[in-house]
């Protein structure tokens, strides 16, 4: 076994290493950037090297940065998580060439299975089942617009190269084919360094399952069934579950059949993950499943499985990787129970599932003893950067059945407190109680069926304002420094209950409301404009994180932000005198496609906008003329001014 390894990631990827690393007493050395100098992964390393600036490609994708700090720390091995360099066989031949082990497949596996359209032609020669479609070289527009309509619409355009839902697009109408192909292809290309795609069939009501593989240097391959990720948002996988919902004995054998099959076809060894298209219209059948593409990497949602079979699957990385044989033979491994892995993101739902920054203010998950597993890479007063993915944590929970697993998961989803920045905690615990996902009838299109419902924010009502109105004028830290429970309110007069002013806004409302402390620990809030008064006792624990001007509340019904308002720190607002459209997130305007003068519709397309490697289009939001907008190529924060309009023709200053 290693005594010593690098690991070529970040955030709860390398936490994940670190964890199994030290049980079995291998040193482990982290990399880390500009952005993440003071992140969890450094400090729970027993070594760590800073290899560069906050962007990727300075840092986290330099292969001969990460080479050089693991020969400086004595490393044999390199992990590389999964993500960044994880399936770049360039970067395993360096590794290779360095004389250090590269923990995962070898580079003629991952180049196998790279390219979709390739590995497609591979599994139909090993007698896999792939979706019918075009994977050839020809990239022309007339040569892929005429095979889509051979195949027939609804159609596919994939990325040939990487994954996560980036260079992908849905086409239902052949006019529509033409913008969705120079769409995908931008992404790709800013994606993967690829801008050439294939076209397949769209199955009408897809379901996403996979197949965990395993193999080792000695021509073993064994499977450790499968998971089921078809609740997804954009493309991208929000909660997955082992086993999946509906599962035959037929249909498993078949499946993790054919994905043994794919895995000898290239002789792998390591963790991968076979992914299938299934179709769900009439139920799991043996024939009803196609091959997608093979992931040769740990997965991020590989937990669940662990949580099912009781393997540790990085340790088995290590044992293969250090020359060991698969620590299991196939009729060895079991599974027992149900899984759920829930993914909570710095993003908002309500504006479709945008990326969000910010500064974690205030970070709890469930006690420990009665949680879930917790995968995180980020602590209390850690920032979300606009640089890499936003993931916040994952939630993995595991039950005797499904029903007892998703009630752990909804419970534990309750218990989760974050504030400081816009989180999709809400639309998962929305999702985990939807009665088609409870009843296990999930597919691909789910979300987006149900998008409005799943992820509406209602206003909070009399009785969550007055609460943190309480919040507000409770000036206690979440550790007082007195035990006298008078002290922190700071209104209380000895003599005469003294009321206390206090303002909140929540979005574009504004409340204002009075604070009294009455005898016997209770305190009185009274709304302005409202008779009703709240009584509420002070003794009862109030789940609420203050921060800088914000106050957020926490309940069984989500999370609530409220602004309060610092009267000393008010300044008037100048005013520009012209509607603006200002950028959602950080990120690089990718194409303008109108120009300064130029009157536009409601709904026409403005400009693109490149965020955590996903495009964005911004659009007009009404009839107007285009007074200002931003240059091609430009990189903007979040709130900066992209573009400014005059009155449409005829009528006057919007």
């Amino acid at each position: 076994m290693f005594r010593k390894i690098l690991i070529a990631n970040r955030g709860e990827i390398a936490a994940r290493v670190i964890r199994t690393t030290r049980r079995l007493g291998i040193a482990t050395v982290a990399v880390y950037s500009e952005a993440d100098a003071k992140a969890l992964h450094v400090t729970q390393a027993d070594e760590a090297v800073h290899i560069g600036p906050a962007p990727a490609a300075e840092s986290y994708l330099s292969g001969d940065k990460i080479i050089e700090a693991a020969k400086a720390t004595g490393a044999e091995a390199i992990h590389p998580g999964y993500g960044f360099l994880s399936e770049n066989p360039d970067f395993v031949d360096e590794v290779t060439a360095a004389g250090l082990v590269f923990i995962g497949p070898s580079a003629a596996s991952i180049r196998a299975m790279g390219l979709k359209d390739a590995a497609k032609r591979l599994m139909e020669k090993a007698g896999v089942p792939v979706v019918p479609g075009y994977h050839g070289e020809d990239q022309g527009l007339v040569l892929l617009a005429t095979k889509a309509r051979e195949i027939g619409y609804p159609v596919l355009i994939k990325a040939r190269a990487g994954g996560g839902g980036k260079g992908m697009r849905r086409v239902d109408d052949p006019d529509d084919f033409a913008e969705a192909l120079s769409a995908a292809r931008r992404e790709a290309k800013a994606a993967f360094g690829d801008d050439r795609v294939l076209v397949e069939k769209y199955v009408e009501k897809p379901r996403h399952i996979e197949v965990q593989v395993f193999g080792d240097n000695f021509g073993n391959v064994v499977h450790l069934f499968e998971r089921d990720c078809s609740a997804q948002r954009r493309h991208q996988k929000v909660i997955e579950e082992a086993p999946a919902p509906g599962m035959t004995d037929a249909m498993r054998a078949a499946m993790t059949g054919a994905a043994v099959k794919a895995a000898q076809a290239i002789k792998y060894s390591g963790a991968g993950t076979v992914e299938f298209i299934v179709d769900g219209s009439q139920g799991l059948s043996p024939d009803g499943f196609w091959f997608m593409e093979m992931n040769t990497r740990l997965q991020v949602e590989h937990p669940v499985t662990e949580m099912v079979t009781g393997i540790d699957l990085v340790e088995w990385q290590l044992r293969v990787a250090a020359g060991e044989k698969l620590p299991r033979a196939q009729e060895e491994i079991r599974f027992d129970g149900h899984a759920f892995e829930a993914r909570i993101y710095a993003e908002d739902p309500a504006k479709g599932f945008l990326p969000a920054t910010g500064t974690l203010h205030h970070l709890r998950f469930p006690a420990e003893g009665k949680a879930p597993r917790v995968e995180t890479g980020v602590r209390a007063g850690n920032s979300i950067s606009p640089f890499y993915d936003p993931l916040i944590a994952k939630l993995v929970v595991h039950g005797p059945d499904r029903p007892a697993a998703l009630a752990a998961l909804g419970q534990a989803l309750i218990e989760t407190e974050i504030a400081g920045s816009t989180t999709n905690l809400a639309f998962l615990s929305a999702l985990a109680a939807d009665p088609d996902f409870a009843a296990g009838d999930v597919d691909t299109g789910l979300i987006a069926r149900k998008q409005n419902e799943l992820t509406r924010t209602p206003a909070p009502d009399e009785q969550t304002i007055a609460l943190a109105a309480l919040a507000a004028a409770d000036n206690r830290s979440e550790a007082p420094i007195s035990d006298d429970p008078w002290s922190g309110f700071a209104a209380y007069s000895h003599f005469n209950p003294v009321a206390r002013k206090v303002e909140l806004s929540y979005g574009e409302m504004e409340f204002a409301a009075s604070a009294m402390l009455l005898p016997g620990g209770r305190a009185e809030i009274r709304l302005d404009g409202h008779d009703r008064a709240f009584s509420f006792d002070l003794d009862q624990a109030l789940r609420a994180a203050h921060w800088p001007g914000h106050i957020t509340l926490f309940s069984p019904a989500g999370s609530c932000t409220f602004v309060v308002p610092n009267p000393f720190e008010r300044v008037a607002e100048a005013v520009a005198g012209h509607e603006a459209i200002r950028a959602p997130m950080p990120g690089l305007v990718k194409l303008v496609r109108v120009g300064k003068g130029e009157s536009v519709a409601k709904g026409q397309p403005l400009l693109v906008l490149e965020a955590m490697k996903m495009e964005h289009a911004i659009a007009a939001p009404h009839d107007a003329v285009v007074a200002e907008i931003v240059i091609e190529g430009a990189q903007v924060t979040d709130g900066t001014v992209l573009v400014r309009f005059e009155a449409a023709a005829g009528k006057g200053p919007t």
